[in-house]
Parts: C-alpha cells; structure tokens; sequence
C-alpha cells in the first residue's frame, strides 16, 4: 500500500500562513464549458492586437534579436521608460525616465512595494473593499490592514483622521473604476485626498490597471499628478495588461528616485529584470502611438457589454438589490439585502452552471457577506442575459 507523501522540507511561517485565491478556487468550477462566468478579473480575447504584437516580436528579433536576448538592466529597457514618463506627463504628471521601474505586471509592483515598505505589523491603510490580490500579496509581509470607509462615491478622504494615518506606511487606492466595486473617485475627492496625504505625510499607493478603459463620464486626472501641486507622495502602478494583452506580464512604477532605487535593489533579488524581448516588442507596438487607436474598439466592447448587464440586472433582480453603475473598466458591484449570504448563493449559482465571485475576500475588516462582484466583459450577450436571469430567481427565493 503507498504511503502518503510526506514534506520533505519544513516551510516557513510565512509559507504556511499562504491560502489560495478564493478566485482562482472559484476560477476553477469556470473551466466547465457550460458555467456561464462572471468570476474572473480577465480581460476580453477579442481585444487582444494578436497580429499588432506578433509583427512588433518579429520585428525585434529581426532588427535587434541579440540584444534584445540578452540580460537588461533591472530598472527596465530605456526607451520603454522613457516613454512611460512621457505618458503620464502627458496626463499631468512631473516625472523622468530615472523616476519609472519596468515591473513583470503590476502584481510584482505590489510584492516588491511589500517588500521594502512593509514590516511585520506596519499599519497598511486600504479601501474597505480593496483589490484581492493586493490583500494578498501585502498580506505576506504581515502587515496590519486598516480600512478607510468607502461609500458610493468610493474612499472617503474625510475618515483619513491623523489618528488612523499615525505610523502608516502607505494607503492603497484604486481610484479609477475600482476593483472590486467599480466606483470611480470624483476630481473633489481627488483634490482632498492628496492634500491630506500630504498634511500627514502619508504615501499613497495608486494602482491605475484599468483607467484607459473609460467609457463614460469624464476622464479625472490621476493622484500621481494632482499630488505633485500640493506635494503628495504618490507611488502610481501601472499595467500593460489591460490595454494590451496580461500574457505580457508588463507593468510599471512610477515614484520618487529614492523609492525607485530601493524598489530596483529587491527586484534584482526577484528576477534581476523583466524580460527584455517583451519589453522592446512592447515598445514597438506603443511607441507610434498605436493605443490611440486600438483604445477606443476596446472601450466600446467593454461598454456594450457592461449595458448588456446593467439592463439585465434592472430587468432580472428585485427592487431590493442595489449596484454600482461604472463608467469604465471591468466590474460592478452588487449588495444584497442584509440576510443573504452571497457565499451560500455561489453555491446554488454554481448547481444552476453561474458564478461570480462573492464579496467577503475583498474586505480586510468586517465583511459585508451580502455583498458579490461580477465582470462582464468576457461573456457574450446571451449569456449574460441568461445569468443573470438565473441569479435574479435565486435572489427573489429568498424574499
């Protein structure tokens, strides 16, 4: 009879505080062909520039395939940062090339922000919901997580007492079409924000995956740029994988040089650079100002189908269940009556082939568990319809 296998090693406590992604657990139910899934953060295939990427690679490899099969610098491919400081000049910013770190996706921003910000208890301030993965990935380093109370206009500035910032090491913000929640943060709140991060020489994190992807309203300046008036210290992640494909795995920061300095000596440690062939075969494809015209196709995809649901769910769910109505990314927010539970909802979604994801991860406080994210931009039409129609008869069997 075989044994069972016994660990070979004895982990660390860090290792052993690890759990799996409640997503990426649900993510794994979605694989069935017949579940219809509004559970992944995943960006729509459709709006992949399959051909616009593959001729940048071979470009690359043909004009300037030794270098760019070589080992880099740890700080990023000049030219691409360089560009990244123009563009988010462009957008109002004050930055150099010197100020910008070449990251492997923005999820490798926030481990090594963890990793030279964060010690073992450090107070961490985060909007209550935040982003899973920057929970996450924070949580690592053992910090101790404080919300900052959030409303239907997103964080509210004014809960930011002196009290709550003493000995924080930064606030994380997602002020462009949040994830999970899809709120975005008003110019006013903006404005208010940053001045008082800047009173009380608090940092703030400003994660912006998804702030190319409007499609309604107005386009509000980042943090970044607001807070270099009032001399805020803004540290900005941003992403290649929502304008152009996440398989790159190609992000950035943008901070001070000291903090980029910093940031470059742990990621030496990680993986000494991000890959230089993806880095120049993006810059191929972003340099002669491609996105400008490949944005708008992806934007009008994601609202066509972002109306789908919001009609759907106005047609579908009882007068009792509220959501946020976003202008631009990926995700709604749904918050149900007080006494239903959306974990136990998931599970009779799921017997009827639907999921999503419920709402309780995304908190680092007290959960609202009445609560579920959906994202709508990989299911086509019909399905969303018919989802949607499922959850809705789920939701009135518990009037």
């Amino acid at each position: 009879m075989d044994q069972p296998l016994q660990p070979v090693c004895t982990f660390s406590q860090r290792a052993q505080q690890l759990t799996s992604s409640a997503i990426r657990e649900i993510l794994k139910v979605t694989e069935r062909p017949e579940v219809i899934s509004f559970a992944g953060g995943l960006p729509a295939p459709s709006g992949f520039p399959v051909e616009v990427v593959r001729a940048a690679f071979d470009k690359v490899l043909a004009e300037n395939g030794r270098a760019a099969l070589q080992y880099g610098p740890t700080e990023g491919y000049g030219p691409l940062r360089k560009w990244v400081a123009e563009d988010l000049n462009h957008a109002g910013a004050n930055v150099t090339p010197d100020q910008i770190l070449i990251v492997s996706g923005s999820q490798q921003a926030l481990d090594l922000l963890g990793k030279v910000l964060i010690d073992d208890g450090s107070k961490v301030l985060v909007e209550d919901p935040s982003y899973l993965g920057a929970l996450q990935s924070f949580s690592l380093y053992q910090p101790t997580f404080v919300p900052v109370p959030t409303d239907d206009g997103g964080l509210v500035p004014e809960a930011i007492t002196p009290e709550l910032a003493a000995g924080a090491r930064f606030l994380y913000a997602l002020p462009n079409f949040q994830n999970p929640t899809g709120r975005t943060l008003s110019l006013e709140r903006r404005k208010a924000l940053v001045q008082r991060a800047a009173e009380l020489g608090l940092p703030i994190v400003e994660d912006d995956p998804y702030g190319e992807l409007r499609y309604a309203g107005e386009p509000q300046p980042g943090l970044l740029a607001l807070g270099k008036d009032c001399g805020a210290n803004v540290i900005r992640l941003g992403s290649f994988s929502k304008v152009l494909a996440p398989g790159l795995r190609l992000g950035y920061i943008a901070a001070h040089r000291s903090i980029i300095d910093k940031l470059v000596q742990a990621k030496q440690a990680t993986d000494l650079h991000t890959p230089t062939l993806t880095q120049m075969a993006v810059y191929e494809v972003v340099k002669d100002g491609f996105l400008t015209t490949h944005l708008p196709t992806v934007r009008e995809l994601y609202r066509v189908q972002g109306r789908c649901m919001l009609d759907a769910l106005a047609r579908e769910f009882p007068d009792t269940v509220k959501w946020t109505v976003p202008e631009g990314g990926m995700f709604l927010w749904v918050t149900l009556p007080d006494h239903i539970d959306s974990t136990k909802l998931l599970a009779q979604a799921i017997e009827q082939n639907v999921a999503f994801v419920p709402g309780a991860p995304f908190y680092a406080g007290k959960a609202q568990t009445n609560t579920l994210r959906l994202s709508f931009v990989t299911v086509p039409e019909e399905k969303i319809r018919a989802g949607v129609a499922i959850l809705g008869k789920l939701i009135k069997q518990y009037a």
